[in-house]
């Protein structure tokens, strides 16, 4: 009995152990990889259309720090924007309120308070559209949206540069191409049949 208790045992540890060790290599394995991808990204990203990616991953970090800056400025604009909006509303309400406090009872009497709500709302409304504070406003609104789609474009084309495909700018090249020689094409049938009909007549 004592002789077979440590070999009982030996069969018990070995298995253990076994699992031990690989587990400890599997570890050692993904602590290799997860070190490689952190310190040498290019190494992952030497082949395909990543390694292109990978020399122009400085673009689209530098657009989208651009385009965080930019989307600061517009969300201010456009709050701005809502914002005027929302005061002229209020003040010609208001007007109208005063104007026809009463409930309308009849048909008249809706088509009087329509005339009125019409025309004070027609009024301020251009009076905030011609104003210089909303012209500056909207102008700068319109302009960061600009900016934030160039950007955009920007980050497009480098991802489709880097895919070996075409950018946005080349596929308005080739459509301008095509109407171009669409238009030629008529209009040398066009010439080809009245040259056809001229001989016909003779």
């Amino acid at each position: 009995m004592i002789s077979v208790q440590p070999e009982q045992t030996k069969e018990k540890v070995e298995p253990s152990k076994e699992m031990s060790d690989q587990f400890k290599h599997l570890s050692l394995f993904w602590t290799d990889i997860m070190h490689l991808m952190a310190s040498k990204p290019q190494a992952l990203t030497s082949i395909g259309p990543m390694r292109a990616f990978a020399a122009n991953s400085k673009k689209i970090s530098t657009e989208l720090i651009e385009i965080n800056e930019d989307l600061m400025e517009f969300n201010k604009y456009l709050t701005q924007y809502y914002k005027q909006l929302s005061e002229a509303w209020g003040i010609a309400q208001k007007k109208v309120n005063l104007k026809a406090p009463e409930v309308p009872q009849d048909v008249e009497q809706i088509e009087a308070f329509k005339r009125i709500w019409i025309d004070i709302f027609d009024n301020d409304f251009t009076e905030l559209f011609d104003s210089e504070n909303f012209g500056d406003n909207y102008g700068k609104l319109v302009s960061k949206e600009l900016e934030l789609t160039k950007h955009w474009n920007n980050i497009a084309n480098v991802i489709l540069q880097s895919v070996n495909l075409p950018s946005k700018e080349e596929i308005d090249e080739v459509y301008k191409e095509m109407h171009s020689l669409k238009k030629r094409v008529g209009k040398l049938e066009l010439e080809l049949k009245k040259k056809e009909m001229k001989e016909n007549a003779k």
